[in-house]
């Protein structure tokens, strides 16, 4: 049976190869996971390309400070970011007060971090709310809020929690509301358009201020800082590679404010990919005709399931091999086991979001963080159900096997694992499936999967999309679940078998 089994690991292992294997690139690029930065990242890997430089793009990673930590971490070279963002959230009291240029690029040297001139565009925030309702309740500005606790805000997480976000702005405007959610960009101005929301927070570029009608609430007292769009990049990147360097900087003073909401609209309300709206601005403002690359649906779909393959084959694998033992460790020494029980069950309630953001120091971003978060997470299931399928054996059939005179590990390997294992399997399949589910958050990292078309699809508001990640992974955690029913007959001794 171990043998059998063995040969199972080996062969689920092969699904697994590195997500990441032969991607070595010269300059990889980052970018958040909103639109316009998606955009802007879509530009410099295009035109890093046309300077025949082999470039990564990692696409929607995260918010500011995921970014800027990848970035100091050396995981990737270069992102687009805004100089208000730099000022009053990254770098904060490392200013002391002063925000001109010149004091900026000090510190940020001080960090390895260099910056280009600006892109062009401001892209500040802004409160907005549908113009139909600001006029109802003679809305023009932020202060005007201030009479009416009762509208219902909603605002993007990151700018719930930022110093120059939601804490800032209420204290700068003592704006009263209580009913505050933080939520998806996206889904905001959706709740604004439903009517379930009064107020969100803006990016003054965005293409839905136009589409939903809003009214852009006057920030009559100057607490928002000029967002003006840089590339942040590594120090080392200018000695390494000058020519990624003189391509990027094409791009200072080029985008202006009208280009980039184009750009945006393009994007979120045309449905066009962002690597065809990027293409298309080069080839309009700087005479580069760069080759897109597009990948058909079924290519795309086929990636993503490789991807997503990977990550659940690598980390059940890896579970398997130490749960197992610590199944039967837990079984033999139940005062261990029940230490042993606790620590999985601990693991398996940390918030599997956080988990993979805590291993982000760790391993970086990518795949390993994903596999180490799922291999965690697969570990509960499977120590639980060996040792209670070692401790369920009936008695009678324990003590026939000792009036044979087995020795301990025989009669593990020969009776105790056979009888125990329709239980052990449940286990395995309870785990695979989680981990087919848990696996799309690996693309808020960088880890590719199905969770990849799910977040553009929510990020763009494209039903489509998102069914090109749910239903493949649905169908997924269906087909590994008949694997595995198939393996529990097959690995079965015939005389057990139904």
């Amino acid at each position: 049976m171990i043998h059998r089994l063995t040969l199972l690991l080996s062969l689920w292992l092969g699904f697994g190869a590195a997500p990441e294997a032969g991607k070595a690139a010269d300059v990889v690029v980052g970018s958040k996971e909103f639109t316009e930065s998606v955009i802007v990242g879509e530009i410099a890997t295009q035109l890093l390309k046309s300077a025949a430089i082999e470039v990564q793009y990692r696409k929607q990673l995260g918010g500011t400070r995921f970014l800027w930590q990848a970035l100091i971490a050396g995981e990737i070279d270069l992102y687009p970011e805004y100089t208000g963002t730099l000022i009053e959230e990254i770098l904060g009291g490392r200013l002391h007060g002063k925000r001109d240029p010149e004091t900026l690029r000090r510190v940020l040297s001080e960090q390895g971090v260099r910056m280009t001139e600006p892109l062009g565009f401001n892209n500040t925030y802004a409160l907005g709310m549908t113009a139909a309702r600001a006029d109802r309740l003679g809305i023009s500005k932020i202060s005007d809020l201030r009479p009416h606790p009762e509208l219902k805000f909603g605002f993007s997480n990151e700018f719930m929690a930022r110093a120059d976000g939601w804490p800032g702005l209420r204290q700068a405007y003592r704006l009263p509301q209580q009913e505050v959610a933080g939520l998806d960009h996206g889904l905001a101005y959706r709740g604004l358009a439903s009517g379930r929301l009064d107020v969100t927070d803006l990016y003054t570029t965005d293409a839905e201020v136009d589409y939903y009608s809003l009214r852009v609430l006057e920030d009559d007292q100057g607490y928002f800082p000029d967002y003006r769009a840089v590339f942040l990049y590594r120090a080392d990147l200018a000695e390494r590679l000058p020519a990624a360097l003189a391509a990027l900087r094409r791009l200072e003073g080029r985008i202006s404010e009208q280009a980039m909401i184009e750009m945006n609209t393009e994007a979120k309300l045309g449905k066009v990919p962002e690597r065809e709206v990027a293409a298309g601005f080069l080839r309009k403002r700087l005479g580069i005709a760069s080759d897109t690359g597009a990948e058909s649906l079924a290519g795309g779909i086929w990636r993503h399931t490789l991807e997503h393959l990977s990550l659940v084959a690598i980390s059940l694998a890896a579970a398997i091999l130490v749960a197992m033992p610590l199944g039967i460790l837990c079984a033999r020494r139940p005062r261990t086991g029940r230490l042993v029980l606790g620590a999985a069950g601990i693991l398996q309630t940390i918030p599997s979001l956080a988990l993979l953001v805590f291993m982000i120091p760790l391993l970086g971003i990518g795949a390993r963080p994903a596999i180490a978060a799922l291999f965690l997470y697969s570990l509960l299931p499977i120590v639980r159900n060996t040792c209670t399928g070692l401790q369920t054996i009936p008695a009678s059939l324990l003590e026939s096997a000792d009036a044979l005179g087995l020795p301990p590990f025989a009669r593990l390997r020969l009776v105790e694992l056979p009888l125990a294992l329709p239980t052990i399997i449940a286990g395995i399949k309870t785990a695979a499936v989680i981990n087919v589910g848990m696996a799309t958050l690996g693309a808020l990292i960088g880890a590719g999967g199905y969770g990849q078309p799910i977040l553009t699809g929510i990020r763009l508001d494209d039903t489509g999309l998102i069914l090109q990640g749910a239903v493949p992974a649905a169908l997924l955690a269906l087909l590994i679940e008949s694997v595995f029913e198939f393996a529990e007959q097959r690995l079965m001794p015939k005389g057990m078998r139904q």
